[in-house]
């Protein structure tokens, strides 16, 4: 498969998965206003903190309403992480691969587009939160035609590769922050208002029944040890990356256990690193630090799957022969 294209299917899946975390997310907090009356203004901010944008947020908005916030989340055509910007990006790449992907998936990718495209035009969310479930369904309905119209080959694996990645990114980052934000307020724990706050943080990654019938009682522990170290729910960032691995040695022909490429060498790695992780030694070493250092080994593996499959390499000449003295 040629790179470009490699690199075309990767990211059309990322930016999709993109779009519906950062719909999702907003989802939960529109849900959390309602059953919460207090403190509305300070759930706002820490979504931007999720996305990494809160400095360019802050220069351009201001204040972390709940307007300014999802118009930036959503619509603003200058934040390459809202989901307008995602979507566009994800239909680019779909469009210079069409004869690689289904026509249902671009069939449905450019519906997916259009509906969005056609609320940032005209500034009408109807009810926000049915919005935004229409645009995880969407993203749903996208990964179930890719799997069921796709040829398992390369190009599914390069789109699994992506969507595992973007997803465990997302999941260890809002459990960063929302877990950050809560233990700030000390009186709260244990009240209802910390149970609200914790299924908020679940249900941010369609969690909370998967938990409950696993683990009953919810808890911070218990919310930490599910959304991270989990084999079996597929967006906790273990199952994830695990996914990811796998995908990985597909499409290298690299037997599982043993790497060629760094990718494969970190991935292998961080599989290892959750598999043996302990949730008690996370909490009491500081979560922030652990999923920070999470998040950069992440970063370095999509690094190296840039390098190793998508990254434009000149060939270099060979060097003239050196001349003997004398000659």
């Amino acid at each position: 498969m040629l790179s470009r294209v490699a690199d075309s299917i990767y990211w059309m899946s990322r930016y999709v998965e993109r779009a519906e975390n950062v719909a999702r997310f907003i989802q939960v907090n529109l849900q959390l206003m309602l059953e919460s009356a207090e403190g509305q203004g300070q759930q706002w901010l820490p979504l931007v903190n999720t996305t990494g944008d809160h400095e360019e947020f802050e220069k351009r908005y201001g204040a972390a309403t709940q307007e300014n916030v999802i118009q930036f989340l959503t619509f603003d055509p200058d934040n390459t992480n809202s989901i307008i910007s995602c979507l566009r990006g994800a239909r680019e790449n779909a469009r210079t691969v069409r004869e690689i992907i289904s026509s249902e998936m671009w069939l449905h990718l450019n519906q997916f587009y259009l509906m969005v495209n056609s609320a940032a035009t005209t500034k009408d969310l109807g009810s926000a939160y049915e919005f935004f479930n229409d645009v995880k369904l969407a993203s749903h309905l996208f990964t179930g035609i890719t799997d069921a119209t796709m040829t398992h080959g390369e190009g599914w694996h390069f789109c699994r590769l992506g969507r595992k990645l973007e997803r465990a990114d997302k999941t260890s980052r809002i459990l960063d922050v929302k877990y950050f934000i809560l233990l700030r307020s000390v009186e709260d724990v244990g009240t209802p208002l910390d149970d609200v706050q914790w299924a908020a943080v679940l249900r941010s990654a369609s969690a909370f029944e998967m938990y409950r019938k696993r683990l009953g009682r919810i808890s911070p522990k218990g919310v930490v040890e599910f959304l991270l170290l989990d084999r079996d729910f597929p967006r906790a960032v273990h199952f994830c990356v695990l996914a990811a691995r796998d995908s990985l040695h597909a499409i290298s022909g690299t037997p599982l256990g043993t790497f060629r490429f760094a990718p494969e060498r970190l991935l292998g790695q961080l599989c290892s690193d959750l598999s043996y992780a302990s949730v008690d030694q996370i909490v009491n070493e500081g979560l922030h630090e652990y999923v920070d250092a999470l998040q950069s080994k992440m970063n370095q593996i999509g690094a190296g799957i840039h390098e190793t499959f998508f990254a434009f390499r000149t060939l270099q000449a060979p060097k003239k022969p050196a001349k003997l003295s004398g000659q």
